[in-house]
């Protein structure tokens, strides 16, 4: 049993074998996208089909022969994340799903690709990276939104007048400046309320209620001030810290490759040692039976 057990290790993690599942899960991506052609689809339905199940099962059967790689003790296989996101795909692919729900079915056949992740360290090195840095993202994603909470209340306040559509409610301003931190087309904001809209940006929409003003000099140290802050300075930030998250992640990859390397090596020098051990005892058995032959050899004579 555990000689089997070991074959079957040996077989899921050969690189033909991973090599196969990775070119399975393109092939399931473009599948999918090929299914959003409507008109394709519905000509190749029987096809599609065939190759849909043909892709659960072979996802059905890597999951199988990966339990079965750890023997008796099957439910290691459930101690790794990616694992239970895999397993949890191919049972979401297995449900009868129909109608409106069978969005969830789409979901989870898109969600394959993802299984990348599994095959790829690069790959796994920036999800990882990602995962680890959230609570620093989680700080640096607070202060943006403050940051944008207290310019929409000033925008507001100074610009709502003049400038309704972008500034009339405080969710409309704060949807303006994402809009502004993202530089889409930033400086129309701006202008209008620099020139004031009766003289910039509202020739389109000579209906919407408003007092025109403009503020040359406040417009323009308000957005421009916003945009260093916002953008340059704060998306920087989340920048930073996924950078720092990822060298952590190096960090602990080396030290972790480092460790197992440390590992074989003392254990190569250990069996080394015994190696030499037991050669020493078959060198000392062989002459204490050398001497007892010359021992009986003498007796007989």
């Amino acid at each position: 049993m555990e000689g089997l057990t070991e074959k079957i290790r040996k077989f899921v993690e050969s690189r033909g074998f991973q090599g196969f599942i990775i070119v399975m899960i393109l092939f399931a991506g473009v599948l999918v996208g090929a299914e959003t052609y409507g008109g394709f689809a519905s000509r190749h339905e029987f096809l599609f089909s065939i190759f849909e199940k043909i892709i659960i099962w072979t996802f059905a059967a890597e999951a199988a022969l990966k339990m079965a790689s750890h023997g008796r003790n099957f439910l290691r296989y459930f101690k790794d994340p990616w694992n239970i996101f895999d397993f949890s795909i191919v049972v979401i692919c297995f449900l009868p799903f129909s109608g409106s729900i069978a969005s969830v079915l789409r979901l989870a056949r898109v969600m394959r690709l993802f299984k990348l992740v599994h095959f790829i360290p690069e790959l796994q090195l920036i999800v990882t990276t990602l995962f680890k840095s959230i609570p620093s993202i989680g700080y640096v994603g607070l202060l943006l939104v403050m940051l944008f909470y207290i310019f929409a209340v000033l925008g507001t306040s100074v610009f709502g007048a003049n400038d309704p559509i972008h500034f009339g409610s405080l969710e409309t301003s704060m949807l303006s400046l994402f809009r502004v931190a993202t530089l889409e087309d930033w400086t129309d904001i701006m202008y209008i309320n620099m020139y004031g809209s009766d003289h910039y940006g509202y020739q389109n929409y000579p209906d919407v209620e408003r007092i025109s003003s403009g503020h040359p000099l406040g417009a323009a140290v308000f957005f421009v001030l916003f945009v260093m802050l916002g953008t340059m300075i704060i998306m920087n930030l989340f920048i930073g810290v996924i950078m720092n998250g990822m060298e952590g992640a190096r960090a602990e990859a080396r030290a972790v490759k480092d460790a197992v390397e440390q590992t074989e090596l003392t254990l190569g020098v250990e069996l080394e040692n015994i190696e030499l051990q037991l050669d020493a005892m078959k060198a000392a058995l062989q002459k204490l039976r050398d001497k007892s032959q010359r021992h009986k050899f003498s007796k007989l004579v």
